[in-house]
């Protein structure tokens, strides 16, 4: 039988919400590795993913990046040890933002263990950046298209307001900056079509004020954890690291300099993903779907396999998906998207 081939997407922060709390106890229960990821915490003198999982409600505790971090990475990793890969070939990995770690681990250019490791010691350090922040602009309208004047405006309000773009998200742009910069950033912008949104618990990741996290995880994670990718990796440049073409020493350095300093173009990855690896199927780990919204919007200005507009997405979707979020709550008479992709 041959198998369908899938472009593995891994998400990061802002995606294990109120509606993800039990996702480990609904899908990874028992699982040996989430047994090893709670002994690796309980190590450090930290709480086990799986009491912070198992909690009765939602607190701000779940959204501290010491905590959101490994919770999101033990989810997406564990999602990828479901693949059906008996029926499935995965050509490449790629994830947004803290996702590199979670994709780093699933394409084998570190160990599980080491994986885990530097998704929650970045967790620890991304929150000793500077003061400052994240917010999300959207700029996609109701086609999931971008008006080329709109962003030319939002470039001109954030070059006067000293605000950097953080991560390029299809038809949206998360920009960080210190409080005050953001601040005055709001008013100034032209008409969107939602007010932006500042993430809760998040720094001002990928810009300079990262430079302490930077310098934390260079001194804290060695070189001889990074080997050669098992598996096509594409980072946040859209640069693919092939398994005879890297060296170890260079992906390290990329890890935990340009990756935590620089603009993080998921755009570009995902665009690369798609043009050269032609997958079958995207999949998209879980906790949550949120980044569902700006794949479709890349397909879009793409129009890859004909997808033009938010509604032919949609459609396609609906008839044979092409995008498949494991995380992605079961919906009333549409098919399992999970149940596509695990044996």
């Amino acid at each position: 039988m041959t198998k369908e081939t899938i472009l593995v997407v891994c998400p990061g922060r802002g995606t294990y919400n109120a509606p993800e709390l039990g996702y480990l106890a609904r899908h990874h229960r028992g699982s040996d590795w989430l047994a090893r990821f709670d002994a690796l915490r309980v190590g450090m003198g930290k709480e086990p993913l799986s009491a912070l999982d198992g909690a009765a409600k939602f607190s701000p505790v779940h959204l501290r990046g010491d905590n959101a971090a490994p919770l999101i990475h033990a989810c997406a990793y564990l999602d990828f040890l479901q693949l059906d890969r008996e029926r499935f070939e995965v050509v490449a990995v790629t994830g947004n933002s803290m996702g590199w770690y979670t994709a780093l681990a699933c394409a084998g250019a570190v160990s599980p263990d080491h994986g885990f490791a530097i998704a929650d010691g970045m967790g620890v350090n991304s929150q000793k950046a500077l003061p400052g922040g994240q917010a999300v602009l959207v700029l996609a309208g109701e086609d999931w298209t971008v008006d080329p004047a709109l962003l030319h405006g939002v470039e001109a309000s954030m070059a006067r307001h000293g605000v950097h773009l953080s991560i390029r998200l299809g038809g949206m742009l998360v920009v960080a900056g210190t409080d005050a910069a953001l601040d005055a950033l709001e008013p100034d912008l032209p008409g969107l079509s939602r007010p932006p949104m500042r993430l809760a618990g998040h720094g001002p990741f990928h810009t300079a004020l990262m430079q302490a996290s930077s310098d934390a995880a260079r001194a804290q994670f060695p070189v001889d954890w990074f080997g050669r990718p098992e598996l096509p990796l594409i980072d946040g440049r859209g640069k693919v690291w092939r398994r005879f073409e890297t060296a170890p020493q260079d992906l390290w350095d990329y890890t935990f300099r340009h990756q935590v300093l620089e603009l993080y173009d998921f755009t570009a990855a995902m665009t690369v993903g798609i043009r050269e690896f032609a997958p079958d199927r995207i999949v998209l780990l879980g906790p949550g779907e949120t980044l569902g919204g700006a794949i479709g919007q890349v397909l879009i200005a793409l129009k890859w396999l004909d997808i033009s507009s938010r509604n032919v997405f949609s459609e396609r979707q609906g008839k044979d998906a092409f995008l498949i979020g494991m995380g992605r709550a079961s919906q009333p008479g549409k098919p399992d998207q999970r149940g596509i992709v695990i044996p």
